[in-house]
């Protein structure tokens, strides 16, 4: 039996990810390959794992932990899925706030499964408008010194920098980022792509594809300051179930739900990681609404539509901003009930919520590098 190759897609929270994988996954569909797809999160109810399944592929949810804290969970979930579908390649993405992955997922896949996988080498995504303003290149707000220690260790492990949304910089604007990256991260290979838009992309996937991890040694993390910085993140998951009497407009509710999100954290001054959501009906698992918010002075986005009113469907909310998790429960479910009465009899039953820091990551293996020997 062959061997899968496994890639996986990491980055800060926001970098367009799911976008990215999901995009890699058609253009490997397309030429003729089978994929499995890995989602993961501290919690469940994931906005990821909907956004994928609803295209038709196989996923599996890691929930609970990193990856590198639920590695015999990785790779139980590509056991399932080799015995559902037999996947020719496995895309993981795991969770945005988390580092560490050459040491304590690649390296371990290599030493423990390398007769059973191609490792590919490690993809780091980047927001370009926070690169920038993490990089000091340009004026803006950004988070607190332990959260971009993650930030930067991310990048620090990365064998591939992808510039993601391309789309929003001039050429010299990109330029100036890309030339940064290079200085300060001269190990990675750097590419500028827009996955939404579907630019740039081929020349990346051609070597995600067709190339192997290298074995440089990882970086030196400091885990009591990585620990710290990602518990600064507060998380919250909402899963509701939407009905109304007569059909509903759920982009329109969507974009407003997001508003009023959106004015809560800002007034509060808490910064927005990710505020992502989905909406699919009841009756059409096919059909699907997705917005993302990326800052607190960017604008929500709409990347899928739903295509018709809907009477009933599932609504997920994933939060993810620096500051108090019950404030970002709070200002969710304030703005949730405040959309409720502009949508005439539409009811609304809570499913799921919560709300928590991520606790500290404790790694099932680490290696600082790989014995090649």
């Amino acid at each position: 039996m062959a061997k899968a190759r496994y890639i996986m897609i990491g980055g800060f929270l926001g970098a367009g990810k799911t976008t990215a994988v999901l995009q890699l996954a058609r253009h490997l569909t397309h030429n003729g390959l089978t994929v499995g797809l890995i989602t993961n999160d501290q919690s469940f109810g994931l906005v990821d794992t909907a956004l994928l399944t609803s295209h038709g592929f196989a996923v599996e949810e890691i929930t609970g932990g990193c990856f590198c804290c639920k590695f015999n969970s990785l790779v139980e979930a590509s056991e399932r899925l080799s015995q559902a579908t037999r996947p020719d390649v496995f895309i993981a993405e795991p969770v945005g706030s988390c580092t560490d992955l050459l040491a304590t997922v690649n390296y371990p896949l290599r030493r423990i499964y390398g007769d059973d996988f191609h490792i590919a080498p490690l993809s780091v995504l980047i927001d370009p408008i926070r690169a920038l303003r993490i990089l000091g290149l340009e004026e803006g707000k950004a988070f607190s010194s332990k959260v971009l220690y993650v930030y930067g260790k991310q990048l620090e492990e990365a064998e591939i920098i992808v510039i993601n949304k391309c789309d929003l910089l001039t050429p010299d604007r990109l330029q100036t980022l890309r030339q940064a990256l290079h200085e300060r991260y001269p190990r990675a290979e750097i590419f500028a792509v827009s996955a939404r838009e579907g630019a740039g992309l081929e020349a990346w996937f051609d070597v995600i594809v067709r190339s192997e991890a290298g074995a440089a040694p990882s970086p030196e993390l400091d885990y009591d300051l990585y620990a710290e910085g990602e518990a600064l993140l507060g998380w919250m998951n909402c899963t509701l179930q939407l009905s109304g009497a007569t059909p509903f407009d759920g982009n329109t509710l969507l974009r407003e739900l997001a508003r009023r999100i959106h004015e809560r954290l800002s007034a509060a001054g808490l910064e927005i990681a990710h505020l992502k959501m989905t909406l699919t009906p009841g009756e059409d698992m096919g059909d699907i609404a997705v917005l993302n918010l990326v800052r607190n002075d960017g604008s929500p986005e709409m990347s899928h539509s739903l295509q018709e009113p809907l009477e009933d469907g599932q609504l997920i909310i994933n939060l993810r901003a620096e500051g108090d998790p019950a404030a970002l429960r709070a200002a969710t479910l304030e703005a949730v009930h405040e959309c409720m009465p502009h949508n005439g009899s539409l009811e609304l039953t809570i499913e799921h919520v919560e709300h928590f820091r991520p606790a500290r990551p404790v790694p099932t293996h680490r290696l600082a590098a790989v014995d090649e020997s």
